[in-house]
């Protein structure tokens, strides 16, 4: 997964708030739990919130992230992908990502379907 650096310098220098940084909270633990679950993409597997999505899509530009994953199966989530859709971002099928937990009875991430974005 391609990392991002001032993402990792926050982590390296024990932020004590992201905001400090500038950076969006939502944007930073889905990026902290896909590192961890060994993805390929960054997977958002809470709820992202309605004033989140703007700062994502910034993040992600700016970073040249050009695809990820929603994994989370919020009520909210229709709306999200179509405020995504309207900044150019677009559902480009269902695919499978490593679940942030581990398989109690195998030690192995768990592999859960979600939706993948791109940019278009």
């Amino acid at each position: 997964m391609k990392k991002i650096d001032f993402f990792e310098r926050a982590i390296a220098e024990q932020a004590g708030s992201l905001s400090d940084y500038g950076i969006n909270s939502t944007m930073f633990w889905a990026y902290r739990r896909s590192v961890e679950a060994n993805n390929d993409l960054i997977d958002f597997n809470e709820v992202i919130w309605d004033e989140d999505v703007e700062a994502i899509a910034a993040c992600m530009k700016d970073n040249g992230i050009s695809e990820f994953t929603i994994s989370s199966t919020f009520s909210g989530l229709i709306p999200t992908l179509a405020a995504f859709d309207k900044l150019g971002i677009k559902v480009a099928g269902v695919t499978e990502v490593n679940a942030p937990y581990k398989d109690w009875q195998t030690g192995t991430y768990a592999r859960i379907p979600a939706v993948r974005l791109v940019m278009a």
